[in-house]
């Protein structure tokens, strides 16, 4: 209940205290008069929830619709929350974590306090006469708090750094989660999960769920993020960084050592993330997860690790290609260049490490295909390319045909090429490809870092101009992929960039809403305001920085995607500079015309200022 040492403010409040479930395994809470229209005027109404000593509290709403006035919900009609407050007592000082106003879609699936107590705090406004907001309807129930438990060990003097060491008869799996999981983590912290695996082993996680912040905004200007790096701190090359939100994401090292930091410095942090990790022996990797892979496929087929190339030679064309074995082959169909049997069925998997992507090059391409060219590649001879999606083994491409397919990247370490010759013929070849774990994403301009995934730095004091271009270009861009250019040029000099191809997924404003990739320009390390995001399909353009330093960023989902983009970059003094203005997306024949009427412009100015010397 509301304690006497509380300020007069919460003195005011009712309370209502649920403690017990009695026999059910959930309870159930409501605002006053659900489901009628709850009263105006609610000064405060406190809901206190109280759990055992080792258990944490679990609310879901089944209807929630509270009149919104305020886009913040910190006036009018509100539920405030407080999941930290270990006896359930609020005053001024209790750290809340937002508040709730909408309707059922505005808030989150459920809610869970960090200890045994968690206190909802109802208040009703003033709102307008025919409004017949009906409330809330919600259920609660008590959860041990050792299901949430992280399996490594904490270091001393830390508030949430953890250590996890492979030992020969120490469990070879475990899991690991935010501070307070899955209640929402503390403000202004960093954590730091360290891995040590033996000489002979490799680390793989997955971060099973990722709840930072809603929204598709750049990990590079997000406040809560999380690095893993592939050594032993965060000197060493960045594997990935996530942000935002994300689920079945894998991490696997390359080495016996793995960091993964965890900072968090926005205002209103979100639920966090739930992790699993597993110490692999390295022989045994590669077999066990391919087999995973085909079972997702609802098939399953013994798999035998081979060189390079697949062998005509060999009694199964199925195949599997570790980036521990080789960077680099290549792959065919059976018997190529000769034709393949009917009823070919063949299954090739692609296993990376570290930040590699698998890309594949196709040196020759030759399937069977009836002379109906409306018949699709779901019903004839084709190869199809799947990636790791949410858990699952997900569809990017289908090849058929005899025209030769472009370069395809993977969206992670892990790819799957099937291969399915129905028919056959005696006048095709099969097909032949390159593959490459390759660590650059298929950009082979400007000099990458390794503080990121994926990101290029361009110097005016190395070249003056070049180009640059998506990741995996002139091939569609991979899923679920983040790509920085940093162009910096020396003093008094601007960045200009001319987009000769552009092709990114998404529709105007290219936001999460549309489910969009974007390109995005700033002339600083955070967001610029100045320039919209660009995306769909947009013929040739300028942009030119403000000053001597330039960001462009791509970013994509992992819906759908988009050839990318190609583009020329060239460091000019300010006096060369013959843009003044970034683009708006307008097309590119208007913005020519502008150009020509400021060159007009000029030599008009010119003119008169001639004329004028000569009279004077």
């Amino acid at each position: 209940m509301v304690q006497a040492a509380q300020p007069d403010y919460y003195k005011r409040c009712s309370c209502l205290v649920f403690s017990a479930t009695y026999g059910k395994e959930r309870g159930t809470f409501s605002s006053p008069d659900y489901p009628k229209s709850y009263p105006r005027g609610i000064d405060c109404l406190l809901y206190t929830f109280i759990a055992g000593p080792d258990e944490i509290i679990e609310l879901t709403f089944t209807d929630f619709d509270v009149h919104k006035s305020h886009m913040d919900c910190m006036s009018g009609d509100y539920l405030k929350l407080y999941p930290h407050v270990e006896r359930g007592e609020v005053n001024e000082y209790s750290e809340g974590a937002g508040a709730l106003c909408g309707g059922r879609s505005d808030v989150p699936p459920a809610l869970y306090s960090s200890g045994r107590a968690l206190v909802l705090e109802f208040h009703s406004g003033q709102r307008p006469p025919r409004d017949n907001s009906t409330g809330f309807l919600g259920q609660f129930r008590f959860i041990d708090r050792k299901l949430f438990q992280t399996d490594g060990q904490k270091l001393a003097g830390t508030m949430c750094d953890h250590q996890f060491v492979s030992a020969e008869n120490g469990r070879p799996q475990g899991r690991f989660y935010s501070p307070r999981y899955p209640s929402s983590y503390p403000k202004n912290i960093r954590c730091s999960y360290k891995f040590r695996a033996r000489l002979k082993e490799r680390i793989r996680v997955v971060f099973e769920e990722v709840t930072l912040q809603k929204g598709d905004i750049s990990c590079l200007n997000r406040a809560d993020i999380i690095k893993v790096f592939d050594g032993r701190n965060s000197n060493t090359p960045a594997i990935t960084v996530l942000c935002n939100e994300g689920s079945e994401l894998e991490v696997l090292s390359t080495g016996s050592d793995l960091f993964i930091e965890f900072t968090a410095n926005s205002d209103w942090p979100g639920q966090g993330f739930k992790a699993s990790f597993q110490f692999q022996p390295l022989e045994e990797a590669s077999t066990s997860e391919a087999d995973k892979n085909n079972k997702l496929l609802s098939s399953q087929k013994t798999y035998t690790v081979i060189g390079p190339e697949v062998s005509a030679t060999t009694s199964s064309c199925d195949a599997v290609f570790n980036s521990d074995t080789n960077k680099n082959g290549t792959f065919a169909s059976p018997h190529y260049p000769g034709p393949y049997p009917s009823r070919s069925h063949c299954r090739y998997d692609f296993q990376g490490r570290g930040k590699e992507r698998i890309q594949i090059v196709f040196q020759d391409f030759s399937l069977y295909h009836p002379t109906d060219e409306s018949t699709t590649c779901e019903s004839i001879d084709a190869l199809q390319a799947y990636v790791h999606i949410d858990g699952r083994m997900e569809k990017i491409d289908s090849f058929c045909a005899s025209t030769t397919p472009r370069p395809i990247m993977s969206n992670g370490p892990r790819m799957m090429l099937e291969f399915r010759g129905i028919y056959s013929s005696r006048y095709i070849r099969g097909f032949k490809a390159f593959y490459s774990f390759t660590e650059n994403f298929g950009v082979t301009d400007g000099k990458q870092l390794t503080e990121f995934p994926c990101a290029f730095v361009f110097n005016s004091s190395e070249t003056r101009n070049g180009t640059f271009s998506s990741p995996n270009y002139p091939g569609s861009y991979p899923r679920d992929t983040e790509c920085h250019y940093f162009f910096h040029g020396l003093q008094k000099e601007k960045v200009h960039l001319h987009f000769t191809y552009f092709d990114i997924e998404g529709v105007l404003p290219c936001e999460a809403m549309s489910a969009s990739d974007y390109v995005e320009f700033s002339n600083f390390m955070a967001r610029d305001r100045k320039y919209n995001r660009h995306c769909g399909q947009l013929k040739e353009f300028h942009i030119e920085s403000d000053r001597k330093f330039f960001r462009v960023t791509f970013r994509s989902n992992d819906r759908l995607d988009g050839t990318g983009f190609k583009a020329n970059y060239q460091f000019l003094d300010e006096v060369e500079s013959y843009t003044s203005k970034p683009d708006t997306g307008k097309s590119s024949s208007i913005k020519e015309m502008s150009t020509i009427g400021t060159l007009v412009l000029c030599a008009l100015f010119s003119i008169v200022a001639h004329t004028l010397g000569n009279n004077i």
